[in-house]
C-alpha cells in the first residue's frame, strides 16, 4: 500500500532518528507502506546524500499501524527510517505519542561517517536525549567493534556501556561458535563511560587480554576520548629495563591548553639514577608553528653500569624549532639544539635528536642553531641566514666549530632570453668566525682562522638539437670573488685580503642511439664536456708538516668524484676551491628499458685536463691530468627488487679506490635492504669498510623474522645487530627483539638487551618494554 506525501505541522523541530521517523509515521494519519515528511522552506534547501532535504524525513515498512485511542503509532515488518543522513532499520518501531517513548526491535543504525550500531532492543524519548538499548553492539571506523550487554544514554553528554569488550581485530564468528580464542587483543570492562563535556572515557574493572588470555587489569583507568579532537590526558607509557638506569618509566601526560597549543610533560622515574623531566609544547599560529623539546634533571654524571661519579649539577637540553610564512613568498624560522652533556640523549635513551628541523643540517651527533629568511618565487630565490654547531662526538671542541654569521643565497633566473639562451645570475655571501684552530692542543692555543667572502656569478645556457639527434649545449660562466681573511697562519696570525675572477667556456655534447628489441628499448649514448678557464687561484692559508700548501676550503671537504658530478664544469661542490684550466670529460651511458617496467643503465666516464690541480685531495682521484674512472649503474630486474652500484677506479691501475653498492626488495612476504661501502680512504684520511643490511620475511601469514647489523669491516667487529621473531595481524604486531651494541661512547660500553616491542590499532604510539 502506497500513500502520497504529507506535511505535518510540527516537522520543522529537529528530532533523532527514532523519534523523526515516528514522528512522520503518526502525521501520515492512516497505514501506510511509505510516508515522506518535509519540513517548511524545504523547497529552498539542498537535498543531501541521501536526497532528503535537511529535516526532511521518511519511513518505509510493510505495514503501519496508528492506535489513536492509545495514541501509539506502530511499524512492522522491514521497516526503514531516513532523517539526517542515518538509516534506521528494524523489524519493528512504535511510537507512544503520551510517553514520548520510541521503541525498536532488532535495530541497525547506519551513520554518516559509515559507522554501524546494532540492537536487540532499543528505547529513546522522543528527542532521542535519553534511551536504553539492549544487546547493542557496534562497528566504527578503522575496523573498530564495539559490544556491551547494554547501553544507556544519560543525556545528549553522558553515554555508558555496561559489560563491555572493545577490539579492533578482526572477530570470525564461525571461530567464536566454535569455542576459538576470539581476537587477537580487546579489552573487557564492567562499565564504561563516555563524558563528552569533560573529552575523556573512564573504565571500572578492566582486563585486557591478549590472545585470549587476561594480561593486565585496571580498577580504573581513562583516557581521551577517541572522538575529540583534543583533549588532555595520559598517553601511553615507555616502560624499559637497562644496564645504564635500571627499571625506568616515563609517563607523558598531555595538557590542552587551548584550541591551537598543549604541552606534554613526561616525567622519567628511574631506578638506579635520578629522574629526568621531559617536556614538549606545540603550538600553531595563524602563519605557522612552533615545537620545542626540552629536558631537565638535577645529578652526578653516571657511566654504562648506572654507577655516579662526578658532582650533582643542573643536566639539560634544547630542541626546538620555529617555521613561519610572512607572505606567499617570503617564510622565516629558526632552530635551537643545545645540551649540557655530549652524551645525554645516549644515557637517558632521548629518540629523534638528529633530525632535520630547519633549513641546514648537521652531521650525525651534531646539533644546530639556526635563523633564517627564505623568499622564493618562479623567477628568484634568496635567503639569509646565521647557525652555530654544538659537537658531541668524543674530541669534538665547540670552539673549533664557525659561528655563521651571515650566510647569504640568491638566484635569479629572468625570463628573457639573451642570445637564444637562458640567463642566471647568483650571489653568495658569507662570514665565519673561529674561535680556536682544529690544530690547537691542551699545551698550545692557536687562533681559528675568520673568513669574509663574497661570490657573485652569472651563467648562460642554451640547447641545439640536430636533425640527427645531436644535443648541443654551450655555456658560459662568469664570477668575481672578495675575500679578506683573519688569523691566517701564512701571515703570521694576521690579515688577507684579496680578490679573483673566473670565466669558464664550454659545451655538453650527447648523440643518443636508439634501437627496438622485441618487447624492449635499448639506447646508446655517448656523452661529452669540453670546458676552458684560466688558471686557477686558489686561497693558501699556511702549509702542512711536508711543507705542503694548505689551501683555504670551508665548503668542500666531504666532496666525493661519483656520477653526480662528473659533469659539472667546477667540481668542488663549494666557492673556496676553484677548478680552471683545459679540461674535457667523456663517458658513456647504456640503458635497457622493457615494456613491463624493467630497467637497467650503466655509465662510465673519466675526466682529463691539460696540467694537475693540487687543490684536489689525492684521496679525490681527481688531482692527476687524468683522473680516475667512475662507473655507476642501477637495475630493476623484477617488480620490488632494485640494485645500485657506484665505484671509482684507479685511473692506470683499476684497482678499486671507493665503492658502493646495494639493493632493496619488497615482496608480499617480506622487505629488505643491504648497503656495503669501501673507501680506501675518506674524508678523515682512513680506511673504511661497513656493511649496513636489514629486513624481515614472514615465513607465515603471522609469523616472521626479522634482522639487521651494522659491521665496521675494518675493525672486524659489529657495530649493532638484532634478531627478532615477529608476529603481526590486522591489529597487532609484537617483535621480540635480541640486540647487542659493541659500540664504546665516553663511558657507555657494549650492551646487551632483550626487548619486546608491542603495537596495538588504534591505541596511540607503540608500548615498548626492555
Amino acid at each position: 500500500m502506497k500513500t502520497s506525501p504529507r506535511r505535518a505541522p510540527f516537522a520543522s523541530a529537529k528530532r533523532g532518528l527514532l523519534a523523526g521517523a515516528a514522528a512522520a509515521s503518526l502525521c501520515a494519519g492512516a497505514a501506510a507502506a511509505q510516508v515522506a515528511v518535509e519540513p517548511p522552506g524545504a523547497a529552498e534547501s539542498a537535498p543531501g546524500r541521501d536526497g532528503l532535504v535537511p529535516g526532511a524525513m521518511y519511513v518505509e515498512a510493510d505495514s503501519l499501524v496508528r492506535d489513536d485511542k492509545r495514541q501509539v503509532t506502530t511499524a512492522t515488518g522491514d521497516v526503514e527510517a531516513r532523517y539526517d543522513e542515518r538509516t534506521l532499520r528494524a523489524d519493528a518501531l512504535s511510537y507512544d505519542e503520551t510517553r514520548g517513548v520510541v521503541e525498536a526491535q532488532n535495530v541497525q543504525i547506519i551513520n554518516p561517517d559509515g559507522s554501524v550500531e546494532f540492537a536487540r532492543e532499543i528505547t529513546f524519548d522522543d528527542d532521542m536525549s535519553a534511551g536504553i538499548a539492549q544487546g547493542f553492539s557496534a562497528r566504527l571506523p578503522q575496523n573498530v567493534k564495539l559490544a556491551a550487554a547494554s547501553a544507556v544514554r544519560r543525556n545528549p553528554q553522558v553515554n555508558e556501556l555496561n559489560r563491555a569488550i572493545y577490539t579492533p581485530c578482526d572477530v570470525c564468528a564461525d571461530s567464536a561458535e566454535k569455542g576459538g580464542d576470539g581476537p587477537t587483543w580487546s579489552i573487557q570492562a564492567d562499565k564504561v563511560v563516555q563524558d563528552r563535556d569533560r573529552q575523556l572515557i573512564y573504565y571500572r574493572h578492566a582486563v585486557f587480554r591478549l590472545f585470549g588470555a587476561p594480561v593486565l587489569y585496571m580498577p580504573l583507568f581513562w583516557h581521551p576520548d577517541p572522538q575529540a579532537e583534543r583533549a588532555s590526558g595520559f598517553l601511553p607509557p615507555d616502560i624499559s629495563i637497562s644496564d645504564r638506569r635500571g627499571v625506568s618509566y616515563e609517563q607523558p601526560y598531555l595538557f590542552v591548553l587551548s584550541p591551537y597549543s598543549d604541552l606534554t610533560l613526561s616525567p622519567q622515574i628511574n631506578a638506579k639514577v635520578p629522574p629526568f623531566l621531559n617536556a614538549r609544547y606545540r603550538k600553531r599560529f595563524y602563519s605557522g608553528e612552533i615545537d620545542v623539546r626540552a629536558g631537565y634533571t638535577y645529578a652526578e654524571d653516571f657511566d654504562g653500569e648506572g654507577d655516579s661519579f662526578g658532582e650533582q649539577t643542573s643536566r639539560s637540553y634544547i630542541l626546538a624549532r620555529g617555521a613561519f610564512q610572512l607572505d606567499e613568498n617570503w617564510d622565516w624560522g629558526f632552530t635551537a639544539e643545545r645540551s649540557s652533556d655530549d652524551l645525554l640523549f645516549d644515557k637517558y635513551e632521548i629518540g629523534d635528536v638528529y633530525e632535520s628541523r630547519g633549513p641546514y643540517l648537521a652531521d650525525d651527533r651534531r646539533l644546530i642553531s639556526q635563523v633564517y629568511a627564505i623568499r622564493q618565487d618562479e623567477d628568484s630565490y634568496l635567503s639569509v641566514a646565521a647557525f652555530d654547531i654544538q659537537g658531541l662526538r668524543p674530541g669534538d671542541d665547540d670552539r673549533t666549530f664557525p659561528t655563521v654569521a651571515p650566510l647569504v643565497e640568491g638566484r635569479w633566473s629572468p625570463d628573457a632570453r639573451f642570445a637564444g639562451g637562458r640567463m642566471r645570475f647568483e650571489v653568495d655571501a658569507v662570514a665565519l668566525e673561529r674561535d680556536l684552530s682544529p690544530a690547537s692542543t691542551a699545551g698550545a692555543r692557536i687562533p681559528g682562522l675568520d673568513s669574509r667572502r663574497v661570490v657573485a656569478q652569472a651563467n648562460w645556457r642554451t640547447s641545439f638539437v640536430s636533425t640527427a639527434g645531436v644535443r648541443l649545449e654551450p655555456f658560459v660562466n662568469l664570477r668575481a670573488d672578495a675575500y679578506h681573511l683573519s688569523d691566517v697562519p701564512s701571515e703570521g696570525y694576521g690579515d688577507k685580503s684579496l680578490t679573483r675572477g673566473m670565466a669558464t667556456v664550454g659545451a655538453d655534447l650527447s648523440w643518443p642511439f636508439f634501437r627496438r628489441f622485441n618487447d624492449k628499448t635499448v639506447v646508446l649514448e655517448p656523452l661529452l664536456q669540453v670546458a676552458a678557464s684560466p688558471r686557477a687561484k686558489q686561497i693558501i692559508v699556511g702549509t702542512d708538516s711536508t711543507g705542503e700548501p694548505v689551501y683555504l676550503d670551508e665548503d668542500s671537504l666531504a666532496f666525493e668524484f661519483d656520477e653526480t658530478n662528473l659533469f659539472l664544469a667546477d667540481k668542488f661542490p663549494g666557492f673556496d676551491l676553484i677548478e680552471g684550466g683545459l679540461r674535457a670529460t667523456a663517458a658513456g651511458r647504456a640503458t635497457i628499458l622493457w615494456d613491463d617496467g624493467r630497467r637497467a643503465s650503466l655509465l662510465i666516464g673519466r675526466s682529463f685536463r691539460d696540467e694537475e690541480i693540487t687543490a684536489f685531495p689525492e684521496r679525490t682521484g681527481l688531482r692527476d691530468t687524468a683522473s680516475d674512472w667512475v662507473v655507476a649503474a642501477e637495475a630493476q630486474p623484477l617488480r620490488g627488487l632494485s640494485f645500485f652500484s657506484r665505484a671509482r677506479l684507479d685511473g692506470d691501475s683499476l684497482d678499486v679506490r671507493r665503492a658502493e653498492t646495494g639493493a632493496n626488495v619488497a615482496m608480499a612476504r617480506g622487505s629488505g635492504f643491504f648497503r656495503y661501502l669501501w673507501d680506501d680512504l675518506d674524508i678523515n684520511g682512513v680506511k673504511r669498510e661497513n656493511l649496513d643490511l636489514g629486513g624481515e620475511v614472514f615465513l607465515t601469514k603471522n609469523w616472521g623474522l626479522s634482522a639487521y647489523g651494522n659491521r665496521d669491516m675494518v675493525q672486524d667487529a659489529w657495530v649493532v645487530r638484532d634478531l627478532g621473531i615477529v608476529y603481526r595481524d590486522e591489529c597487532t604486531r609484537i617483535e621480540v627483539i635480541y640486540r647487542r651494541e659493541d659500540t664504546v661512547i665516553g663511558r657507555l660500553g657494549p650492551s646487551e638487551s632483550v626487548s619486546v616491542r608491542l603495537t596495538l590499532a588504534t591505541l596511540g604510539e607503540p608500548i615498548y618494554a626492555n
